[in-house]
Order: C-alpha cells, then sequence, then structure tokens
C-alpha cells in the first residue's frame, strides 16, 4: 500500500450535518447547499470566436476536445457555446450521475448541452473537484437526477442546487487540496508502475506463445525453414504451413433472431455472442434462444462443444473462445468445426500468436473486420500431431503462470483505487484531519 506520511487524525469535535450522505462533519466545518456556494451561469461566446473547446469526461474531469479527438466528434463551430473561466465547475447534465463532472483548468467554451457553476463565495475549486468526483457524492447527485432509468437521468441545477454539500473555511480547503494533490499523486504512480507491470507481463506471455507455435518447445536443435510466409517466418523443418481450409472439415457461422422478440429468446439453447468471448473456455452464454428461433432462421446452426470461435468484427474483432458448451452463434462469430489431424487447444494457440498480423489484413474504420473468406485463405505453421499436445500443454502451464501473476497485480491495483477512493471522501467530508 502506498505510504501516507502525514498522520491521519480525527477532528476534535463533530455536528451532525443534516443529510444522510455526509454524516457527521467538523463543528467549525459549515454544510450548506450547492446555490450558496456556486451559481448557474450562461455567458454565450462571440461569433467565429477561437476558445478552446472543453469537454467533461467522467474518468478524467475537464480536458480540451482536441487533446481527445477519438473521444468524439469535432464542433463545426463553437458559436453560442458557453464560455468557461478556469476554477468553473462543468457538469455534463445527462452523465453528471456517472462522475461527468469536474472543475476546469482552462479557460475556454463548452457545449450549451452543459451546465457551467461558477463560485459565488471564496472557494479552492479543487477541494469541490474532489468532492463532486467521489463516489459518495455521485450517488448523492443521482438521487437527484430526473428520469424514469439511468440513461435518461438529468441533473438539473434547480435539484443540484438543493444538494447539501461541506464548507470548510478556504484556508482548510486549501490545506486539504494540497495533501489529497500529493497523496493521490502517489497512489497514481504506484498504479502505472503495476498497470506497467501488467503490460510487461502480457508481452511476455505473447513472446512465449508466439515462440512455441512457431519454433517448438523441444530443448534439442533443429534444422529451420523459411515458411513462405512473412509474418511467420523461419519454422521447423519437419513441420508444415497449411492454409484453414485444409485443417477444419467445417467453417461457419451464424445469425442474429430479430432483436427484442421475445419468441426468440430466453429459452433453453446456448446463443454465443462475441461479447461472450474470453480468450479461454466459454461455459456459459448471457442469452439464450428458443426452439422457434432456429425454426424461423435457416442459418443458426448448433455447434458442437470443443468447437473453437473467432470474433470477426466490432470491438472484440480476433477475440477467442472454445466452446464448453453446445452453442448456436451470432453472424460476427467464425466457428472452427471437425479438424483434420488437430489438436483444437493447439490451434487457439497458434491464433492467439497471430491475432495482431489477422486483424491487420482486415478492412474498414477504426474498427476494422475481418471475413470468413479471409480466415479460409490464411495459412498458418501446423507441428506434427505429437507435437501438438506438448505445445498446448506447455503453453497453458506457463500461461497460466503469467495469468497468476496479472491477476495478483489486478488486485493491487483496485485495492489501491479503493483506497484512493476511501481517502478522498473521508479528507473532503471531515472524517479524518489533514491538517
Amino acid at each position: 500500500m502506498v505510504e501516507v506520511e502525514t498522520k491521519i487524525q480525527r477532528y476534535d469535535s463533530y455536528k451532525d450535518s443534516g443529510v444522510e450522505w455526509l454524516g457527521e462533519i467538523p463543528e467549525h466545518w459549515h454544510a450548506t447547499k450547492v446555490k450558496n456556494v456556486f451559481r448557474l451561469v450562461t455567458e454565450p461566446a462571440h461569433s467565429n470566436n477561437d476558445f478552446e473547446l472543453l469537454s467533461v469526461y467522467t474518468d478524467i474531469g475537464v480536458k480540451p476536445r482536441k487533446d481527445l479527438e477519438e473521444r468524439g466528434n469535432k464542433a463545426s463551430t463553437t458559436d453560442g457555446y458557453w464560455l468557461v473561466k478556469r476554477g468553473d465547475v462543468v457538469v455534463n447534465k445527462l452523465l453528471a450521475w456517472m462522475g461527468a463532472i469536474g472543475v476546469s483548468d482552462y479557460d475556454g467554451v463548452t457545449s450549451p448541452a452543459y451546465d457551467i457553476l461558477r463560485a459565488k463565495v471564496k472557494i479552492e475549486s479543487n477541494f469541490y473537484h474532489y468532492l463532486f468526483r467521489n463516489s459518495a457524492c455521485i450517488s448523492e447527485l443521482k438521487k437527484h437526477s430526473r428520469g424514469i432509468m439511468d440513461m435518461r437521468l438529468r441533473l438539473y441545477f434547480d435539484k443540484f442546487g438543493d444538494v447539501i454539500i461541506p464548507y470548510p473555511n478556504y484556508n482548510e480547503q486549501k490545506l486539504i487540496v494540497d495533501f489529497l494533490d500529493d497523496k493521490t499523486t502517489k497512489i497514481d504512480e504506484a498504479i502505472a508502475i503495476k498497470q506497467q507491470q501488467i503490460a510487461l507481463l502480457k508481452e511476455r506471455k505473447q513472446i512465449l506463445i508466439h515462440k512455441a507455435v512457431t519454433k517448438g518447445v523441444t530443448s534439442s536443435a533443429v534444422d529451420m525453414k523459411d515458411s513462405g510466409v512473412q509474418w511467420i517466418g523461419e519454422i521447423p523443418e519437419h513441420w508444415e504451413v497449411k492454409k484453414v481450409t485444409h485443417l477444419f472439415n467445417k467453417i461457419g457461422s451464424g445469425t442474429t433472431p430479430t432483436s427484442g422478440d421475445n419468441r426468440y429468446y430466453d429459452g433453453k439453447y446456448n446463443f454465443l455472442q462475441t461479447g461472450d468471448l474470453n480468450d479461454s473456455t466459454v461455459f456459459k452464454t448471457k442469452r439464450t434462444l428458443k426452439e422457434r428461433a432456429f425454426r424461423d432462421f435457416s442459418s443458426l446452426k448448433i455447434y458442437p462443444k470443443g468447437s473453437l470461435v473467432m470474433a470477426m468484427y466490432g470491438a472484440t474483432i480476433g477475440k477467442l473462445g472454445i466452446l464448453g458448451v453446445k452453442s448456436a452463434t451470432n453472424q460476427a462469430c467464425c466457428i472452427f468445426g471437425k479438424p483434420n489431424n488437430l489438436i483444437i487447444e493447439y490451434f487457439f494457440q497458434v491464433l492467439l500468436a497471430f491475432r495482431t498480423e489477422i486483424i491487420s489484413l482486415g478492412y474498414g474504420g477504426g474498427q476494422p473486420n475481418i471475413s470468413q473468406d479471409l480466415i479460409k485463405s490464411l495459412r498458418f505453421p501446423i507441428a506434427p500431431l505429437s507435437e501438438q499436445k506438448e505445445i498446448a500443454q506447455y503453453i497453458e502451464t506457463a500461461s497460466t503462470k503469467i495469468e497468476t501473476a496479472i491477476n495478483l497485480k489486478e488486485q493491487e491495483i483496485s485495492k489501491l483505487q479503493e483506497y484512493k477512493n476511501s481517502l478522498i471522501n473521508s479528507v473532503v467530508t471531515g472524517k479524518v484531519r489533514v491538517c
């Protein structure tokens, strides 16, 4: 855990804030409504302005749109957008309940779909940045949002303004911000180190798999030959390079019955979608089908347990899975069945090794597609059947050790993130004293 050098203590005395989410606050703090600290401002930018276009994101707060173009479309004009001053709170009314709120470190403009809050009293703005983006406060903001379901919730200022928040004096706000800036920076640095370690472990796993399926795992030296495929390189002389269509007697796909039609869904037949693929064995699908779906959609077929599946497009392109249960699939899945002198677990590792190269052959924009015809035309290095099981077992044993190490790092990151959130909540609500 990250070392916190400053000794954290309780304040001498507390009082009831009057609201459940805040609980007790230090005796000398005030509990007041948001509208007593902030006012709603609507200052439209003049025509043909060149101000910085800002957006607010759930994960990183308020940032210039130009630095994050991939996150959204660029506005053709910012005429009539709201002016934002450094220190203003920017609220995405549609996503505030998810944490899309934060203090701007920039002067600029932002969409009229956002609310701009400006301080009416002297504050250290980043104190409220920490407060409003903390999970406990976000839960309270959700309660004050209007809408019949989560994705339609809106946080309007007439409701936001009534939320009770803590208001320590300015000097104490500043000390709290200095403390949290220091501690959260150290936590973030520790998380970044662990993320780098995870990236290195994943790279190590990929190298291990690639080496095993192109060089083998025998300790004795073997003669090598050119595979004839640029992205494969050399392979043992006694191995072959085979086309996918020569490796399987059946390569197929599926389809998706009409979405939302209760006549087809929630039945007894598994229905695999690319989101179910986990680069491992799939034992359960999120959706199931009724028998009628197979009568009305002839391209739906049940594939047997042990079939190999690869996602051909969308956000999950290249994802793999081996069916641990019989299942139908949607049209985004390519299913390999009835192998010829081939161990499925071995070929699964071959596809993992060359996933990046396969995806690079796809077509389309930001999310390329790979077709069945493309997959069928590909050639891969294939070891003799006698070596395939040895290679698959070697990779599985070595990969399991690496995955265990990755899982431990991910758990450590999760604990650090929980600690960071708990620390911020405890400090900005006065549960612990830092000065």
